[in-house]
């Protein structure tokens, strides 16, 4: 195979500077987890002053409920079985990558730093990854100029008791520049990292992608967030996450960035919502299920120049729309990218009069199957739930809850919705019902994969006291 390098496309002298973007992604936070969604627990005033000055999002979707597939889905723009990463490992029996595993997109796939970093984009990455450990699939790949941060998940690191996992590698590039991090610290490592990428690429448009570890489990939180916390240690580690976005706020206003920079806060997907403190608001359910409270969950976009400031959107959006969004204000022809299922939003976040939601119809898919689907006020789910199955339509209107099956009151409305994900399934398949799909993309599969760290059986890892509160 031949691979050609394409010079940036920069724009022309006296082209206007399209817009930096900066996407905050946070890990397991949920609907009711931030001051303006409703909290009564945990602060979060940088983020309520985010939300202050540009536009809330109520009925924002992440593609999946789970951590790999959701990320896949907000760089590519796709259903995460679009890209086949939605069951991993040879047997696809994994809902998630793990240390070691041979899964990563394929190489054709157009990512969004990819399509940014053609049209003059410095771009970086801090932080979690989770989209393969292999050297072929990390960042640097993928269109990223730099990359710090943790490859996957942090509590896939050798724990109190077990050795289930090889050492946590943290990364520079594609190197491992430490094993087994103090976790604790890896928030102020995080926000440095960003205001220094921030500050050596402020002269030229840049896409920074700052994928926070908080607040997934375990919990390892810097003292002093957790100290003033009202909810213990989660509302420590959502403190953390807000004291650092108030940093990059105030660096591009003294950098005057601040009116030409767009900040997108949101999380990969809802609220564990265990004994831990996370919340996912009014909505029913949790990580990792297709009810609402495991796949709505909190966005907030600023950009002063063109999103009216305390503006709220009530209409279906999803993390698959900011990759057109954002390419098309690149400049990019997003007609010539490879097949998304996002959409153009920014009229929404414009306030245009008239600008409605852009999705006829919004599929919710977990394990590999279909789950549910959303038109309009209607959500019909089917889905299994240990060896039953259960089904219902609910009005998302009336009852965001999810807590009336209105299905007998609606037969026609029924048959439709079940008519849309059987299209679906031909589409992009249905693992529990053995439907391949004829428009799922090949990923690429690293021949005899090993993990980045190994670990030792002769070397006395030091296991940090803070590791001894939250085993696992």
């Amino acid at each position: 195979m031949i691979v050609m390098m394409l010079a940036p496309m920069l724009l022309e002298a006296g082209d206007e500077r399209p817009p930096n973007v900066i996407l905050i992604y946070v890990d397991d936070l949920g609907y009711g987890d931030l001051g303006t969604y409703g909290s009564k627990k945990n602060d979060t005033p940088r983020l309520d002053e985010l939300a202050a000055g540009g536009m809330r999002f109520t009925d924002y979707y992440t593609a999946s409920a789970l951590c790999t597939p959701s990320r896949a889905s907000l760089l590519s723009g796709c259903y995460p079985g679009r890209l086949n990463f939605d069951l991993f490992g040879e047997q696809k029996q994994r809902l998630v990558l793990f240390p070691g595993m041979a899964d990563g997109l394929h190489p054709d796939e157009k990512i969004l730093p990819e399509v940014l970093r053609e049209r003059g984009y410095a771009t970086g990455i801090v932080g979690k990854w989770h989209l393969g450990d292999q050297p072929e699939h990390l960042p640097t790949r993928h269109g990223f100029d730099s990359y710090f941060g943790l490859p996957y998940s942090n509590d896939m690191a050798i724990m109190p008791r077990s050795k289930q996992y090889p050492p946590l590698p943290l990364l520079r590039g594609e190197k491992v520049i430490e094993q087994q991090p103090k976790q604790p610290e890896l928030i102020e490592k995080y926000t440095e990292e960003s205001v220094s990428f921030i500050n050596a690429n402020k002269d030229k448009p840049f896409f920074l992608y700052l994928a926070h570890m908080h607040v997934h489990l375990p919990h390892y939180v810097m003292d002093r967030f957790v100290m003033n916390s009202r909810n213990g240690v989660y509302g420590g580690a959502v403190a953390a996450v807000d004291w650092s976005t108030g940093v990059l706020m105030e660096e591009l206003k003294k950098l005057g960035l601040e009116k030409n920079t767009i900040i997108i806060f949101t999380s990969d997907n809802g609220s564990r919502v265990d004994k831990h403190g996370g919340s996912n608001g009014a909505l029913r359910g949790n990580k990792a299920q297709t009810w609402e409270g495991g796949m709505r969950v909190p966005c907030i976009v600023r950009w002063p120049a063109r999103i009216p400031a305390g503006s709220v959107c009530k209409e279906l959006v999803s993390a698959m729309d900011f990759y057109p969004t954002l390419s098309g204000l690149a400049g990019v022809d997003v007609s010539k990218l490879p097949k998304f299922d996002g959409h153009d939003v920014l009229a929404l976040w414009e306030g245009r009069d008239g600008a409605k939601m852009p999705y006829e119809k919004f599929y919710y898919f977990q394990k590999g199957a279909l789950e549910a689907v959303r038109s309009g006020k209607w959500k019909y789910r089917v889905a299994m739930e240990g060896n039953k199955e259960v089904k219902g339509l609910y009005d998302l209107d009336t009852d965001i809850g999810e807590a009336t099956d209105v299905s007998a009151d609606h037969e026609g409305i029924v048959r439709e919705l079940q008519k849309a994900m059987d299209d679906m399934r031909k589409k992009l398949g249905d693992a529990r019902l053995k439907i391949e799909g004829e428009e799922r993309r090949p990923k690429v599969m690293t021949p005899d994969p090993k993990p980045l760290t190994t670990f030792d059986e002769n070397y006395p890892y030091p296991v940090p006291s803070y590791l001894l509160d939250e085993a696992g």
